[in-house]
């Protein structure tokens, strides 16, 4: 990622589930949003493994970094929320 500032930033995000099935269901409703984590500042990538999904985010500035943890953070309340519901 090519930036003009003098740092970028680097980080992921592990959201841990308790079967490959539950983890299956959250990457399922996290795959339609990912084209908007997408922006000229800020790159977001989604990788399963095991029971955890993964999300790599690289951002050329703190502000879109911010966003994208908060967009992650975002999805993750309402999958967490539709999981409670459903009773999983």
């Amino acid at each position: 990622m090519t930036t003009n500032n003098i740092f970028s930033i680097k980080s992921s995000v592990h959201l841990n589930f308790s079967d490959s099935q539950l983890r299956d269901m959250a990457y399922n409703s996290f795959l339609p949003e990912m084209k908007k984590l997408q922006t000229k500042r800020s790159k977001v990538t989604m990788e399963k493994s095991n029971e955890t999904l993964l999300f790599k985010i690289e951002s050329t500035d703190i502000t879109a970094f911010r966003a994208s943890i908060s967009d992650i953070i975002s999805l993750g309340k309402i999958v967490e929320s539709t999981l409670k519901l459903s009773n999983h």
